[in-house]
């Protein structure tokens, strides 16, 4: 089976940060589309996501409206308020397909404003 190219570039990501992942780690997953962003933080050892946060979720949603670089700090501090909650700190930033640029380097950046490491 032939792959195209944006699989391709997929496994090529977001297998080099599971090669390095460690038990104390957990890896971030984000995913974008035109409109939404979303994100995840799944432990890799246990097969199991931990956390979520998007952009479709009904108190995001609800309230005024904003371009799609603040929505992504709205999801990104979202995310790291749960985390926090469950003591989660240290992450692998997993951005997928997604060149690390405009809205993902926002959400990145928010991250780490909010506690995050990686």
């Amino acid at each position: 089976m032939k792959l195209n190219t944006t699989i391709r570039k997929r496994f090529r990501v977001s297998n080099k940060v599971k090669k390095v992942a460690s038990k104390d780690r957990f890896r971030l997953c984000i995913s974008r589309s035109a409109k939404n962003i979303s994100a995840q933080i799944i432990d890799d050892v246990n097969k199991v996501t931990l956390l979520s946060a998007s952009s479709v979720e009904k108190d995001i949603k609800s309230g005024e409206k904003v371009n799609k670089t603040e929505l992504s700090k709205i999801v990104a501090t979202k995310l790291a308020k749960k985390a926090q909650e469950k003591k989660i700190t240290k992450i692998y930033f997993d951005r997928g397909i997604y060149r690390y640029h405009g809205r993902v380097k926002v959400f990145a950046e928010t991250l780490r404003e909010n506690g995050m490491e990686f």
